[in-house]
């Protein structure tokens, strides 16, 4: 069961003239990458093939994501008149594709596999977060808080599910702990800078992994906050088996805020060399 539906949103409260086009672009990308969110689940399905328990929950999992998206979406349109969010995520549809036909998880076992999920969602749920905190559109603020919280309860439903397997699995502490990280890394791969692309650009330039990446990298990162980093680096740990508030993930959470800074820096840097 879905927690709300997009219509409870009060959208004549929509306010023009409080719309960051940081944003807006961001909210864009973000769209497509949600409302995509079956692929993964068949791929999900074949993975836990054997489990229907699980297999249920993902379809569960994939009809809030793409609600996910569908609010974004339908936002968008509203900030950008001109621009169409299903032709956009038909577009995005035919440039970017998973491969969902296996037997196996990519990460090598099915604990690693949810363990890789679980950091999707600390993901979008910090970057849900650091939206809601950024932007001052009413609207937007209300839809970003909601997706926030279903994101983290979608963190939930991986957890559980990887302690499941890790009663089988056997993994170690710092094994789960490099798979964690070894995702979070994957943040920079070709789904959000091939749906930046699709959602932001003319369609004249050819697509560039480096130069969307950039423009997408340098405006998201822009929106964190320490408190954001505190609530990732306590999530990575706990998913890790290590102790999510500590001395440890204080000076990660530090750690992580310097190098996220810098990193935007980076990608700013980019950006003004390409224009």
């Amino acid at each position: 069961m879905k927690h709300w539906q997009i219509d409870q949103m009060d959208w004549a409260a929509f306010d023009a003239t409080k719309v960051n086009p940081d944003i807006l672009a961001l909210v864009k990308a973000a769209s497509v990458v949600e409302r995509n969110a079956r692929d993964y689940t068949h791929y999900l399905q074949n993975v836990f093939h054997d489990d229907s328990g699980f297999s249920d929950a993902a379809e569960n999992w994939a009809e809030e994501e793409v609600q996910h998206g569908d609010a974004l979406g339908k936002w968008a349109m509203l900030a950008d008149p001109e621009w169409n969010y299903e032709d956009a995520f038909n577009r995005y549809r035919e440039a970017y594709k998973i491969d969902t036909e296996v037997s196996s998880s990519i990460r090598g076992s099915r604990t690693g596999e949810l363990i890789a999920r679980c950091m999707v969602e600390t993901g979008t749920s910090s970057f849900y977060t650091a939206l809601a905190d950024a932007t001052e559109e009413p609207v937007l603020k209300a839809v970003c808080k909601q997706i926030a919280a279903d994101e983290y309860r979608h963190f939930k439903l991986f957890y559980d599910n990887m302690h499941r397997y890790l009663e089988r699995e056997k993994l170690g502490r710092w094994f789960r702990l490099r798979i964690a990280l070894s995702r979070v890394m994957e943040s920079e791969d070709d789904e959000l800078a091939t749906a930046y692309y699709i959602t932001n650009s003319s369609g004249v330039q050819r697509y560039d992994h480096k130069s969307c990446i950039a423009a997408y990298m340098a405006r998201a990162l822009s929106f964190y906050r320490q408190k954001h980093l505190d609530r990732v680096t306590a999530m990575i740990l706990k998913t890790s088996g290590l102790t999510p508030h500590s001395r440890m993930q204080r000076w990660l959470a530090k750690g992580l805020h310097a190098l996220i800074s810098w990193k935007q820096k980076s990608f700013a840097r980019q950006l003004l060399q390409q224009s």
